[in-house]
């Protein structure tokens, strides 16, 4: 339970609430409100997917008619207003309604709150709202087993620490700055991204010449040639996958379900492992020696190239690092592996396949089916682009260089949230106070 110093007053968050009607209220029941009743322009709904960690997701549109928010006005919510979810995750959450419209009207599982600003800062309200303490009060009220929720009377009882309005405007301007740097380096690792797709289209294109500057096809066409991918560089190959890898294959279901899954053991490596931005290991799980042994023929080894070729994540794809240890893959990951595993083989590899030239070829093929998903013969018939070891050496070198810059900038990221996180305890219970 949360603590404060004895000039804090402690309050239920229902109490904050201004003394008018509908202040603090949750969306009408599903009956009142259908998505067929939905609109292409109109009043905006605030759903839960506009409801982030503290901040507000602008994603989501929808909108019902000027007539429907008419019957349901006592649901409404405007600018300024505090918005929060019911639903996990995470349970509780809340940020503030920003003025991308007028007015608002919130569904079902979310509550608008407009707080007595003579007496509250809306911003501190949410960061208090949103502190760890508190949600682990909104989660012992919760109910449900197998996605938390809490009602709008046990959301009420939920009890806050609140210093004098002067000191609340201070914590949350200093928050809300940690909360800007954060949302700077998003914005940054995005830009970097996106930077990176077009970096790798053409590098794929053109190549890098011999002092590692990308090829001109205008001033030096006599650089480049016609080929199945269009025109390339003249020294550049052009090869399906089942031509250059000595093996392309997937594993298997474990037999006994998840029951086999072990907290230690042989890496099993899942399609949700797999993502274009390498390997991701925070829910790896693991199999038994004796279950290893069985699935022999899909163990997969440092450089092979990791390509998801089912379901929603169907064309994610990672070259598998060293150092992980013994591996092995389940059936809807299949491993590629070259002659000669090498860290820019793989790499380059990988990136083609991430790339439009690889994405294309899987998108063509499972356009109109009904189940996503490739098998082995359609994937050795992959055409990529196949420099010599020197060229692709290249590639990977400015590849790394950027993908270094990236993971720089994520354990900057990385650092601001521990630092958010840090202020958010110690400003919110006192145990560090901010000059007025």
């Amino acid at each position: 339970m949360l603590t404060g110093p004895s000039d804090w007053r402690q309050v239920k968050l229902g109490d904050v609430a201004a003394q008018e009607s509908n202040s603090f209220v949750d969306g009408p029941f599903g009956s009142n409100l259908k998505t067929t009743e939905y609109s292409d322009e109109g009043i905006r709904l605030i759903q839960l997917q506009n409801i982030g960690d503290g901040f507000w997701i602008d994603n989501n549109r929808k909108f019902i008619p000027p007539r429907k928010f008419e019957e349901l006005k006592r649901h409404a919510a405007y600018p300024g207003d505090i918005v929060i979810a019911k639903m996990a995750d995470p349970l509780a959450r809340a940020c503030l309604i920003p003025p991308v419209a007028e007015r608002f009207v919130v569904v079902a599982d979310c509550i608008r709150l407009a707080p007595d600003l003579s007496q509250y800062d809306p911003r501190y309200l949410v960061y208090a709202v949103n502190h760890r303490d508190v949600r682990s009060q909104a989660e012992q009220k919760s109910t449900g087993t197998t996605r938390e929720r809490i009602n709008l009377s046990k959301l009420k009882t939920l009890e806050l620490w609140i210093p004098p309005l002067l000191e609340q405007r201070r914590i949350s301007e200093i928050l809300d700055a940690a909360e800007e740097a954060i949302r700077q380096a998003e914005r940054l690792i995005a830009k970097l991204r996106a930077v990176k797709a077009g970096l790798l289209a053409d590098l794929l294109t053109y190549g890098l010449d011999e002092h590692g500057h990308l090829r001109d096809p205008q001033a030096h066409p006599e650089q480049f040639k016609d080929s199945p991918l269009g025109r390339i560089p003249r020294e550049w190959g052009v090869s399906t996958i089942g031509d250059i890898a000595i093996h392309v294959g997937s594993g298997a279901t474990p037999r006994g379900g998840n029951e086999v899954y072990k907290t230690e053991g042989v890496v099993f490596i899942r399609s949700q492992n797999v993502t274009s931005e390498g390997l991701l290991l925070d829910d790896v799980v693991y199999i038994d020696d004796d279950t290893h042994r069985t699935m022999g023929r899909s163990e997969v080894f440092p450089h092979d190239v990791l390509l998801n070729i089912t379901g929603a994540s169907i064309g994610r794809c990672c070259p598998l690092p060293k150092g992980l240890g013994v591996a092995n893959v389940n059936q809807h990951v299949c491993a590629i592996r070259l002659p000669e595993p090498t860290h820019e083989g793989a790499t380059f590899l990988s990136s083609v396949l991430a790339s439009e030239i690889g994405q294309h070829q899987i998108y063509r093929l499972n356009a109109g089916g009904n189940r996503q998903g490739l098998n082995y013969e359609q994937l050795r018939l992959f055409i990529i682009p196949w420099p010599p070891p020197s060229g692709r050496a290249g590639i990977t070198r400015a590849l790394d260089t950027h993908d270094a810059r990236i993971r720089a900038e994520e354990a900057t990221l990385a650092k601001l949230c521990q630092v958010k996180r840090g202020l958010m305890h110690d400003l919110l219970t006192g145990k560090v106070r901010v000059k007025v």
